[in-house]
């Protein structure tokens, strides 16, 4: 048995982190400051004795004895990175400083969910993790982006110096149930418009593309990363890397929920990316990992969820 620190252990993929963990018989601390983090993603955990709740903010140290520590708390849909860009980034750069200390002082292994926003509106496809991306550092998309950019840099930086044993993770497009319905991603909007009978709305004509990678898939990821021995520091791409047009997953999202719901098209937001996909080649080779559940049904299971929630 582990103890585990999970930041942002309320979010959609920190609650299903924790539920996982538990399973496998560790004591999970589950870190949130509950902003986008809901108390509804982890009640079903909360009879479990292995299972504890703290409400903090990470931009704020904390003193704790674990075993390892998964350091994902940050805000990650553009509508609520950008509601409040200064916090953003003192969330992914103090919070980062504030869990590497931690790290640093009781001598753990660190995890963190870094994105695939380093890479910004890429010039390379697919994504390679060599690649050092084409960013605009001033940019509305900026406070996550160069947040989680210079997270990554302290991480790396941490295990130079300090010889903190680290972890980096960069994630790509992830879905699964315990989406929030009004977080503006691709998924869980299409869906929630799909199951109201709304229409879908498609920015720019719908030809960018994105790769899709469910939720449990994602986890295996994470912690065969965390179990490698500690000069694999990463950064390793999780994704999936069968890649989709914004069009033919609106289309795909009509037909699994049998919706009347017609698409249309708005204006592309700025630095929105026009192809993602990631190469996995890395995470194949030195983990293991690639992804076994087919988007179809992983869409289908988040159906139910948003369904049963709406």
């Amino acid at each position: 048995m582990k103890r585990i620190l999970i930041t942002g252990g309320a979010g959609f993929i920190g609650s299903h982190l924790c539920e996982r963990l538990l399973k496998e018989g560790n004591e999970v601390i589950c870190l949130d400051n509950f902003f986008t983090g809901r108390k509804d993603n982890i009640r079903h955990l909360f009879d479990n004795s292995n299972f504890e709740v703290i409400r903090h903010d990470i931009i704020e140290p904390i003193l704790l004895e674990v075993d390892q520590i998964y350091n994902l708390a940050c805000p990650a849909s553009p509508i609520h990175y950008q509601y409040n860009p200064v916090k953003t980034v003192k969330t992914s750069v103090m919070g980062a400083i504030n869990m590497l200390g931690l790290a640093k002082r009781i001598r753990v292994p660190i995890l963190q969910a870094s994105t695939s926003e380093v890479y910004g509106d890429p010039l390379v496809h697919p994504q390679k993790e060599d690649y050092w991306g084409n960013v605009n550092c001033l940019g509305l998309r900026s406070c996550y982006d160069e947040g989680k950019r210079v997270a990554e840099s302290l991480f790396f930086n941490y295990h130079r110096q300090n010889k903190v044993k680290i972890k980096v993770v960069r994630i790509f497009n992830t879905f699964g149930p315990r989406m929030l319905e009004n977080d503006g991603r691709v998924v869980s909007n299409f869906i929630v418009q799909a199951l109201r009978g709304k229409d879908i709305t498609v920015y720019g004509d719908g030809s960018q593309t994105r790769s899709f990678c469910y939720i449990d898939d994602l986890l295996e990821g994470f912690i065969r990363m965390m179990d490698t021995p500690d000069d694999v520091t990463g950064p390793i791409n999780m994704g999936n890397p069968t890649e989709f047009t914004i069009k033919e997953l609106a289309e795909k999202i009509i037909k699994l929920t049998g919706t009347a719901s017609k698409i249309i098209y708005k204006p592309l937001p700025v630095d929105d990316p026009t192809r993602r996909r990631p190469d996995i080649s890395l995470a194949k080779q030195t983990l293991g990992w690639e992804p076994k559940v087919p988007v179809e049904e992983g869409l289908k299971n988040t159906i139910e969820y948003f369904r049963s929630k709406l």
